[in-house]
């Protein structure tokens, strides 16, 4: 049974107007409804689903195997198997290898991705390539600066840049997405550490948002001061498995976390949580 929680949240935020990619043939003609995210329970792994008015989905991620599947299944039901958009953070199992059983299950409209490859590249990401191909899915590449959009609201990509796309470091080049609507505002930050977090800020980067896809499993070398204070999320969700061999969420994340008053949620404490707009605030139910 979900639990509801409210929390207050800020509605008229100033949006961005950069415009780089309109994929009108992937977003038409979908109902009305109103925009929702749900941070799906995959163990350790990330997997975001964004669902917009008129009834765009975007998965970002999907985890490290088929456990996405029965998450993604009691997201949508079991009579939903269309995917507007996927999007790959970065090429790291944990984050794209649960797409290797999507696609299986589900069609997608297109994916996006920043272009990289983890080298040498592993079975399991040359599947999923190999997939992509043989279904005739567009495979999209962005970088920072690009943005998609659904009606008024949009998906602006922050990260990674020409200054960060070659790094060695694959962390680095996770995407970070700030996604817009006229209900909320919400920061998916893949894998990234400290280094980005503060070159964002140095950038000026509009990194304000209500609702934080905690970074890199809630590790210590993530989460800084200064950019939960830029970010001032209001709820933070933390996608973490049960006992994982990494000490995710660290106790030092969770006390900067706490130091701006974030509500915390976890995916291996709470299952799936889904986050709507209810009434001028967020109405967050959780799987647990």
């Amino acid at each position: 049974m979900r639990k509801l929680n409210n929390l207050s949240t800020v509605l008229a935020l100033a949006l961005l107007c950069l415009t780089a990619f309109v994929w009108f043939e992937i977003f038409a003609g979908r109902p009305s409804n109103v925009p929702r995210m749900y941070f799906l329970d995959v163990g350790q792994g990330d997997s975001e689903l964004a669902i917009f008015p008129s009834n765009v989905k975007v998965l970002t991620d999907a985890g490290p195997d088929k456990k996405v599947s029965q998450s993604l299944n009691n997201a949508l039901g079991a009579g939903d198997r269309y995917i507007d958009l996927g999007i790959i953070s970065h090429p790291q199992a944990d984050h794209f290898n649960g797409f290797n059983y999507l696609l299986d299950n589900y069609k997608f409209g297109a994916f996006i991705f920043n272009g990289r490859s983890d080298s040498p590249p592993n079975a399991e990401w040359q599947a999923l390539l190999d997939k992509i191909k043989a279904r005739k899915i567009p495979l999209i590449t962005l970088l920072a600066g690009s943005d998609i959009k659904s009606g008024e609201d949009r998906i602006d990509f922050l990260s990674p840049d020409n200054n960060y796309i070659q790094s060695a470091e694959l962390n680095d080049v996770g995407f970070v997405e700030l996604i817009k609507t006229g209900f909320f505002r919400a920061l998916l930050t893949a894998d990234i550490g400290f280094n980005i977090e503060d070159y964002l800020i140095k950038k000026g980067v509009d990194l304000r948002a209500d609702i934080l896809k905690v970074c890199h499993h809630g590790s210590k070398y993530s989460s800084g001061e200064s950019f939960l204070k830029t970010v001032n999320p209001k709820v933070a969700i933390i996608e973490v498995g049960a006992g994982n061999k990494f000490g995710h969420p660290t106790a030092e994340a969770l006390v900067r976390l706490a130091s701006v008053s974030a509500k915390i949620f976890r995916t291996d404490q709470n299952g799936t949580v889904e986050i709507l707009p209810a009434g001028g605030k967020l109405e967050v139910f959780t799987e647990k």
